[in-house]
């Protein structure tokens, strides 16, 4: 099972600010701990709003609008993704995350599993094996 862990976007992140040292050095043992058990597959932090772009599709029509974008708080800061045998050992992975702006900052993390091959296939048996 794959699950993604996501980290809410700050007014500091949207600022560009990075992380401490501390906290650098606090998600390079997370995520070197992630990839000694294994279940690391990627883990990255986004660059704000304002560098990238939205499009939205609308009547068949497609409308860009470049960044930066307003609600901080639909916005993502990064994410790490992980394949775990199961959502308790997610849950568990998920309790060791770091605190992602610094131990005192409020902060959010979401985690959501991925469809899976085998998902899509019950939702929509012609799936194809090859997709």
């Amino acid at each position: 099972m794959r699950f993604m862990i996501i980290v809410k976007a700050t007014a500091d992140t949207e600022a560009g600010v990075l992380p401490s040292e501390q906290l650098f050095a606090a998600m390079h043992d997370y995520n070197q701990e992630l990839a000694r058990a294994g279940v690391l597959l990627e883990a990255n932090g986004l660059r704000p709003s304002r560098d990238g772009w939205r499009v939205r599709y609308r009547e068949g029509r497609r409308s860009f609008t470049d960044g930066p974008f307003t609600e901080t708080k639909e916005l993502i800061a990064g994410y790490t993704l992980i394949q775990v045998r199961s959502r308790d050992e997610a849950m568990e992975w998920s309790r060791r995350f770091p605190a992602p702006h610094g131990e005192m900052a409020d902060a959010e993390i979401e985690v959501r599993p991925l469809y899976e091959l085998e998902d899509l296939r019950t939702l929509c048996p012609t799936t194809d094996a090859a997709a």
